[in-house]
């Protein structure tokens, strides 16, 4: 993806499972919801269609027409395709409680088709960034994310760019050393001529 192409993150919200609040969260540039629901939900609550109202052409509802125990799915996994064949720098994001969508995320990711499902609006990965303020707060997202990594940068450098990039970019050099200071002294990190050790067995 060149530098001057910027990702659209596509939301996909499974109404069946959950009916999320915060949908003023995706008021912003680079977000485009789509709003699944189910054949037998006649009623949307005011405060959903007002929040997707204000989104304007970057929302849309998707009723499907028909029933069954994964019809919602499978009109998901349909959109993910026709959407990815358009836009293949799209990031997918699946609001839904429904596990049965992590193998569908899976093979995604397998195929570096960038993908995640969260519970809430407010757990978007790039949402989580950009509401995390404190060092702290920025300091938890790197570590949940370094410790479901199968690997972590070993060098200092390389983690100042692996924490710009999990914080998707929103951050300068002197965030970035802040969040690298607050983990050293919460003792999850020893950093000794540039190598940086890891102690995350200490964070719950």
């Amino acid at each position: 993806m060149s530098s001057t192409t910027k990702r659209i993150n596509y939301v996909l919200i499974d109404y069946e499972s959950v009916q999320p609040n915060q949908l003023e969260l995706l008021n912003r540039d680079g977000f485009i919801a789509y709003v699944f629901v189910g054949k037998g939900q006649t009623k949307l609550s005011f405060e959903t269609v007002s929040a997707i109202q204000d989104l304007g052409e970057r929302a849309k509802y998707i009723k499907i027409s028909g029933a069954g125990p994964n019809a919602l799915d499978f009109h998901i996994a349909f959109y993910i395709g026709r959407i990815g064949a358009t836009d293949p720098n799209a990031f997918f994001h699946i609001i839904s409680k429904d596990k049965g969508f992590d193998p569908l995320i899976e093979h995604l990711r397998e195929r570096k088709i960038f993908s995640v499902r969260s519970e809430t609006i407010g757990e978007i990965p790039l949402i989580r960034a950009s509401n995390a303020k404190t060092p702290k707060e920025r300091m938890t997202l790197v570590v949940d994310r370094l410790k479901s990594g199968s690997s972590r940068p070993r060098t200092l450098s390389a983690l100042k760019s692996s924490i710009d990039a999990i914080l998707y970019k929103q951050v300068v050099d002197t965030d970035v050393l802040a969040v690298i200071d607050q983990m050293v002294k919460a003792k999850f990190i020893t950093v000794t001529d540039e190598k940086v050790a890891y102690k995350l067995t200490n964070y719950a």
